[in-house]
């Protein structure tokens, strides 16, 4: 017994006393080597900082501050000329005629063509997981493809489809229907804005809700099944609720994607005609182009508090609905 004890008393003594020391180490020892590790993670994370400090953070400050003078082109040479106009800068914004229109148009795009992308991508989705396609790979990769596809190639594709007697009027014709010239068209160029949107995006979220699908356990279907619940009642009653989550992420992810509304009418329509297909986007980057930077900066700030503040309801809904 005597052995037995004297062993264990000698194992303790080998083992370490506690937390980040032993009784063989140096009292300051764990500090110093823990002030080690912070300093070798501090110089393995500077390169990031200072790249993000560099070309992030300093320039979002840069230009909230801009904000909030009159600065201009012409002031690049003589800074110190720059005034504080306070919100003078927000208070002309939202008198201009013009950005009130860039907000609205930016609106129409975010309320139409979001849902219209998560239904397409969701119907999409069910279909590929479905196992009734034959050829699933084949239907995701052509889905897929039009988001990485080259947005200018994509342009002279849909400027000719969207002709006046282009292939989609004349597919219109055969049913009756006489097609308008689309990009010309005060009425009609934002649908074709929003189609082109959809048909972009809707590759991405369809990949998501097909993650998202595929985490159903088979079990909860097969019961649904047994129970008697048709194709619709499972869809809305299971599939729906539990995809709960990912749908929501992908209305986050839409909505952050569409108020940046900014490629489509930049190579499709330059924001016309007659400011109808005008973004905020596209406002504050032609509004740069003529030198204004100040008010091209308040524009922007405006745009980010937008996507900030939507995105922190959807988040919210998300959170809520987990709990």
């Amino acid at each position: 017994m005597a052995v037995l004890t004297g062993g264990a008393e000698k194992g303790a003594a080998a083992r370490p006393a506690g937390r980040g020391g032993g009784a063989g180490h140096a009292p300051g020892a764990p500090r110093s080597l823990r002030r080690r590790q912070s300093l070798i993670a501090w110089g393995f994370s500077l390169p990031f900082v200072l790249l993000f400090a560099s070309f992030t953070l300093i320039p979002l400050l840069s230009s909230f501050l801009m904000s909030f003078t009159d600065f201009k082109s012409a002031d690049v040479d003589s800074p110190f000329a720059v005034n504080f106009v306070g919100i003078d800068q927000y208070r002309t914004l939202f008198g201009s005629a013009q950005f009130l229109k860039s907000l609205r148009n930016t609106a129409y795009f975010v309320v139409v063509g979001i849902p219209l992308t998560m239904g397409i991508a969701l119907v999409l989705a069910v279909a590929l997981n479905s196992g009734i396609s034959r050829f699933r790979t084949a239907f995701r990769v052509g889905f897929y493809t039009p988001v990485v596809t080259s947005i200018v190639a994509v342009a002279v594709v849909w400027r000719f489809i969207l002709q006046k007697d282009g292939p989609l009027n004349a597919v219109l014709g055969w049913v009756g229907i006489s097609g308008p010239d689309w990009l010309n068209s005060t009425t009609w160029a934002m649908p074709a804005m929003i189609g082109l949107g959809v048909w972009r995006n809707m590759g991405t979220l369809m990949v998501i809700f097909l993650a998202g699908l595929q985490t159903i356990p088979a079990e909860v279907t097969e019961a649904a099944m047994i129970d008697g619940a048709g194709p619709v009642k499972r869809f809305l009653r299971i599939t729906v609720p539990l995809m709960r989550p990912t749908l929501l992420f992908g209305a986050v992810l839409l909505s952050v994607w569409y108020l940046q509304f900014f490629e489509e009418p930049f190579v499709m329509t330059q924001g016309g005609p007659l400011d109808a297909t005008l973004s905020v986007s596209y406002f504050a980057f032609k509004q740069f182009g003529f030198g204004n930077y100040a008010y091209a900066s308040a524009a922007s700030y405006v745009l980010f508090v937008a996507i900030a503040l939507l995105s922190m309801v959807m988040f919210r809904a998300l959170r809520s609905k987990e709990d």
